[in-house]
């Protein structure tokens, strides 16, 4: 995925674990989706992970194209 649709994905849908989901990583969507997203905390992380393009899909490949 591009790092602009990806990026907006888990600014404006993060709390509810979507960008989770679309990777692959159902375990930690199911606790970003029950918990806010840890908190609000592991948001702003993934949000940071996301832009720099150090989010990796379940398979470890990198989620963003940069």
């Amino acid at each position: 995925m591009e790092k602009t649709p990806a990026l907006l994905i888990t600014i404006f849908l993060g709390e509810l674990g979507v960008h989770r989901f679309m990777t692959g990583n159902i375990g930690t969507g199911i606790i970003w989706l029950c918990t806010g997203g840890c908190c609000g905390i592991g948001w702003i992380i993934d949000i940071i992970k996301v832009a720099n393009g150090s989010f990796l899909k379940k398979d470890g490949t990198p989620w963003v194209i940069q």
